[in-house]
């Protein structure tokens, strides 16, 4: 059993509401879910549509392919009639018009005004949709509860009912499975993952796709204990986290990339002065505002290379919630053990969709503070912030934790102490041991993940949000036995892990680099600090995610 089906229309029309309705029902049922979401950059108008997939097995990405069609309005039919299958079906109300024989025609704006709500008409289309899979009013008045008060409740289970007496059951769906699974977006798996890491300062300035970061720990500030700080812009943003974390709070702030591009000088100062620091940069194509609702996986090289001068930065491009979650607590880990800036990549593909996946244990997150210990330092005695150590590692202290110790940091070229110097040999020693730094952290990274066959063939290579569609479709291409197919996808990407990939490179007779990208910018950093160069690529860059069948045909066409 494995479904998909569109919900499309224009923004305003209660596309949410159903979809996400639609989602709760399947979750509370047990089945698997994955969602996409594709929306314009407008509050009002335009095409917008709902992927949601689920199954009562594992659903690890989108598909192409549709089982139905909910057409909010007449341009969603003509959009996407041709991706319907033979035996799928179509929801539209009366003004929506089509000779084909799969429309089913549902009443859902007379009915919802006949309810006594007009808004109502979302649940409408939910009780027809609900009658169509089999599904009974189990949860409807539980999740309508949970959004309205008793009279919008009763309003909306009005609709629904009348909804379900309008078509005939037309699919028999498994049973779900009653394991507990969540259902969440990448975007609140990262700000759940901060939390669990201790997180107690988060600034930002609002940018799509990012600010789901925000306003959801925006919500949570309160039983979190801990301050979110809407900036005036992304300068504020970056300089007032590296404040508060010079201040021994752990910190962090996120953005896109045109709101990093202006965080880079900071960035900077975080690097020099050696302040830890995690930063979410959720991308967008660009450049300049690009498609600021799309998807894509352009600014890799942009965060390795970001800002002026040399320092070491940890770049971690998630994977999918579950991998969110982790990384993101193991983010301030590291930013905290080497006094540096980290990186979380992601995309707005992932930051958008809904995923079920099981429930986080909080019993794998460890917060580990490297701090200095304050009692070994007397007061009034000079406190060597920058002391060089053979690991590169500083000693950190808090300012405040010893009175009358002064805790001296700087953005110019500095001495031992923290003061401006211009000597050539404390630049020389500084910068040294600052790559000390960088080099060890090369010591705790994460190699890729290998799926499918481990003495592969063919080797794809991605990473990040492509994990889900390569998982697919690699399982996809070994179903058909012609050759072994085998995947690397990387989390942590700089410093880049080489063990797997040398390893896998020799078994290979062909590596295919997948990214959503033009120029493929994992290839070009594969080749420049490995020497391997990829046989072909497989790139995307409209702004749409990559399927598993477009990899698929792809990689056959390769």
């Amino acid at each position: 059993m494995d479904y998909n089906i569109l919900i499309g229309g224009a923004a305003g029309q209660g596309m949410d509401t159903l979809a996400s309705v639609f989602s709760q029902v399947l979750h509370k049922r047990g089945y698997q879910i994955f969602t996409l979401q594709d929306y314009m950059s407008r509050v009002r108008g335009g095409h917008n549509f709902f992927q949601i997939r689920f199954s009562n097995a594992k659903v690890k990405s989108h598909s192409e392919e549709l089982d139905g069609i909910i057409a909010l309005n007449q341009e969603t039919l003509d959009l996407h009639i041709g991706r319907l299958k033979r035996d799928g079906f179509i929801f539209a109300d009366e003004e929506i018009k089509s000779e084909d024989n799969r429309l089913i025609t549902i009443h859902a704006k007379k009915t919802a005004k006949e309810s006594g709500n007009v808004k109502t008409m979302s649940s409408v289309t939910l009780g027809a949709l609900t009658k169509l899979f089999n599904m009974d009013e189990t949860f409807m008045e539980e999740i309508f509860s949970e959004k309205f008060d008793a009279e919008v409740t009763a309003q909306n289970m009005t609709s629904f009912k009348r909804g379900q007496d309008m078509v005939d059951n037309q699919y028999e769906v498994a049973e779900g499975s009653p394991k507990k699974t969540m259902l969440i977006q990448t975007n609140h798996a990262i700000a759940l993952g901060a939390l669990a890491a201790g997180l107690k300062f988060y600034s930002a300035y609002p940018m799509t796709p990012s600010t789901s970061i925000m306003s959801y720990l925006t919500r949570k500030s309160k039983k979190a204990k801990m301050i979110v700080e809407q900036a005036e812009d992304e300068l504020a943003a970056i300089n007032m986290a590296i404040g508060a974390s010079y201040a021994g709070v752990r910190a962090m702030t996120g953005t896109s990339g045109g709101g990093f591009s202006l965080m880079t000088e900071a960035l900077g100062l975080a690097g020099i002065a050696e302040i830890p620091l995690v930063i979410a940069v959720i991308q967008r194509p660009g450049p300049a505002t690009g498609l600021p609702t799309r998807t894509e996986q352009g600014d890799l090289k942009f965060v390795i290379n970001a800002s002026q001068g040399e320092f070491g930065r940890m770049v971690i491009a998630v994977r999918n919630p579950e991998d969110a979650f982790y990384q993101t607590a193991r983010a301030f880990n590291l930013a905290d053990k080497y006094q540096l800036p980290v990186i979380i990549l992601g995309d707005q593909y992932l930051s958008d969709a809904l995923q079920t996946v099981e429930p986080f244990d909080l019993g794998k997150i460890n917060i580990e503070r490297h701090l200095a210990d304050a009692k070994s330092y007397e007061e009034g005695k000079t406190y060597n912030r920058y002391e060089l150590t053979e690991n590169g590692i500083s000693p950190r202290l808090i300012p405040g934790m010893t009175p009358g110790t002064a805790v001296n940091i700087d953005s110019d070229e500095h001495d031992i102490i923290g003061n401006i110097t211009e000597s050539a040999k404390v630049r020389t020693d500084m910068v040294e041991k600052r790559a000390r730094k960088f080099e060890l952290l090369k010591k705790e990274l994460m190699e890729p993940e290998l799926l499918g066959e481990e003495n592969m063939d063919i080797l794809l290579v991605g990473w990040g949000s492509t994990h889900s569609q390569l998982s697919e479709a690699v399982d996809l291409l070994n179903e058909a036995g012609e050759k072994k197919y085998g995947a690397l996808v990387f989390g942590d990407i700089w410093p880049l892990p080489i063990t797997k990939l040398k390893a896998s490179a020799k078994t290979a007779k062909i590596l295919i680099n997948v990214e959503q990208n033009y120029y493929g910018q994992l290839a070009d950093l594969i080749r420049q600090e490995t020497g391997i160069t990829m046989t072909a690529s497989i790139l995307k860059f409209d702004g749409r995610p990559l399927s598993a069948h477009e990899i698929v045909t792809k990689v056959k066409e390769a």
